[in-house]
């Protein structure tokens, strides 16, 4: 229980990874507010809607003995971050840990190469990516600040550290390797405050969510890929955000580590 006392936020708590990492920090002790676009996104598939023990992420929480907020927001408008950090603040006294995972693409990687993607749609990725992490940051950082005390950890992808053949999906790889500079930027800003700021970058990870498309695709052919020879979980991501959000980095900031199980190599 070395969270035990610490809040955190979760943003794209409602499913998938975002829900892993929320539960990895309420059993490590932490209370834990989940925020999401809809916070329960995970109706809209089977896959993640089989995992579930509760009616949302917040309530798995607190039937594991911790508190835990929900709130309804969208990362891009800031204003909206702004107002659940001051909820959570209100509520809890503090903010020790943020998670800013909350992202995704949008379309097709044939419709979005790097040369002819829909401006429109490149900006709207950009903002739920980039802008939503920046949003989140800019939110937590008075409060960490005013403590003597935080950890921010953002989310990028191996898209954001190796581009694809086809130069596809270049909306959603630029955003995720943006996200690792401002990441190191901020690292540098916030490390004479005591917070300390770094970045995960996962691969192939076989949530509810994108395990039928990994199917369709192919997982063997998928692993082959892999150092490790397997899709990976979304544990494997939950506990090294643990290790983040926990004592035993304290004198880590500043870094991207990814979890791809070698794809990256």
């Amino acid at each position: 229980m070395s969270l035990q006392g610490k809040c955190a936020l979760v943003t794209g708590g409602g499913r998938g990874l975002g829900r892993a990492y929320a539960l990895r920090l309420a059993a490590m002790g932490a209370d834990v507010a989940v925020l999401d676009l809809d916070v329960r996104s995970y109706r809209d598939f089977e896959g993640e809607a089989a995992q579930m023990t509760a009616d949302s992420t917040a309530r798995e929480v607190e039937a594991l003995g911790r508190r835990s907020i929900e709130i309804a927001a969208d990362v891009g408008d800031f204003d909206a971050v702004q107002a659940a950090v001051d909820q959570i603040v209100a509520a809890w006294g503090r903010l020790d840990i943020a998670v800013c995972n909350a992202g995704g693409g949008l379309g097709t990687p044939a419709e979005s190469k790097a040369s002819t993607m829909d401006l429109a749609q490149f900006d709207a990725v950009l903002r739920r990516n980039l802008y939503g992490t920046v949003h989140t940051c800019t939110a937590v950082a008075p409060t960490m600040k005013g403590q003597g005390s935080g950890k921010i950890i953002t989310v990028s992808s191996q898209a954001g550290r190796r581009a694809n053949g086809d130069g596809g999906y270049a909306h959603y790889g630029t955003a995720k390797a943006a996200i690792i500079m401002y990441s190191k930027y901020l690292a540098q800003d916030l490390g004479p405050h005591g917070i300390q700021v770094n970045c995960i970058a996962p691969g192939y990870i076989g949530t509810g969510r994108l395990m039928p498309m990994f199917e369709r695709t192919g997982t063997e052919r998928l692993a082959r890929t892999v150092a490790a020879r397997r899709i990976g979980v979304p544990d494997d991501c939950a506990r090294v955000v643990g290790f983040l959000a926990g004592p035993e980095s304290d004198y880590v900031t500043g870094t991207v580590i990814p979890i791809d199980g070698g794809s990256t190599t």
